[in-house]
């Protein structure tokens, strides 16, 4: 951001774009990071012609990319049959597709062509004009609409293909809260004017990318340990939120809401007693800050750790 005044951005954060048809992921998040001066990543990469949902993250938020990128993905395509088909039978084809599917990823992916299994939890017929349907389907990550297209068409027996392809949600973020490129810009620009609501209504924090995952609300006196890496106990525990089993990602929580990080269950949550001793959560992504809280915990002395 050469040339131009830095702009109060939060140290790390979230930003929803509405990803235009034409430049690559990539080069979107690179305008983000230029827009904002700060280093980005993203969750989920969309095809250049493909339009709609795309999560950037800047600062400790970064982290947070394989939960991001574990995502279920919902879609709305437009796929052109090579045949004439009814309406009843292109009805029939998209619900014998829920369910598990087998897929090899297409030719113009960049990642192994190897056979993987995905889920489609629903695809809905919205409209169809000819050879042409649209339809909304969500899935799991990793999902090739492009070759579930392909699929369809041989199952229908006219053979098909993906015409258009927006994305419309990538796990808690839908499309209402995307912003397009222009948009940011313009919200950077009055920032550096003094006026930072706008920017500060696009940037979300850290905790919504956890909106989906089991929780664990700890002390504050907890906090500074679990910043430094300290396996969490049960004493450090005053609650939890939704059901996990030992082994399962869960979100570590303050009581004001705020995301300490991620961790490793190391106990079931029927088996979770809030306030008892036990180890219960292994960190494993720390994106609060140490010192954010004061230290609450002790040097085996018995003295508060300096």
């Amino acid at each position: 951001m050469t040339g131009q005044e830095e702009i109060p951005v939060p140290g790390s954060g979230i930003v929803v774009i509405d990803k235009p048809r034409g430049p690559s992921s990539h080069q979107v998040t690179a305008w983000v990071g230029d827009i904002l001066g700060r280093r980005v990543g993203h969750a989920g990469t969309l095809d250049p012609q493909v339009s709609g949902v795309l999560v950037v993250m800047f600062g400790g938020a970064v982290r947070l990319a394989p939960v991001l990128l574990s995502h279920n993905k919902e879609y709305v395509c437009l796929m052109r049959l090579h045949g004439d088909v009814s309406r009843e039978a292109v009805d029939r084809v998209a619900e014998e597709f829920v369910g598990r599917v087998y897929q090899r990823p297409p030719r113009k992916s960049a990642v192994k062509r190897n056979l993987r299994i995905r889920k489609i939890q629903e695809i809905e017929v919205l409209d169809m004009e000819g050879r042409l349907v649209l339809f909304r389907v969500r899935c799991d990550a990793g999902t090739y609409i492009r070759t579930l297209c392909v699929h369809m068409g041989y199952t229908l027996g006219v053979c098909a293909h993906m015409q258009e392809l927006r994305r419309i949600r990538s796990g808690p973020f839908d499309e209402t809260a995307a912003v397009s490129l222009h948009e940011l810009a313009d919200a950077a620009a009055a920032a550096r004017e003094g006026n930072l609501v706008p920017l500060q209504q696009m940037i979300l924090s850290p905790g919504a990318a956890v909106a989906d995952l089991p929780k664990v609300v700890i002390r504050d006196t907890a906090v500074d340990a679990v910043c430094h890496g300290a396996v969490l106990a049960g004493v450090g525990v005053t609650g939890r939120e939704g059901g996990f089993g030992k082994g399962e990602v869960v979100a570590i929580m303050t009581g004001r809401g705020e995301l300490v990080g991620l961790g490793k269950a190391l106990v079931s949550s029927s088996a979770l007693k809030p306030g008892e001793p036990g180890l219960v959560v292994a960190p494993t992504t720390v994106l609060m800050q140490p010192g954010t809280y004061p230290r609450g915990w002790k040097t085996h002395a018995g003295e508060p750790r300096r």
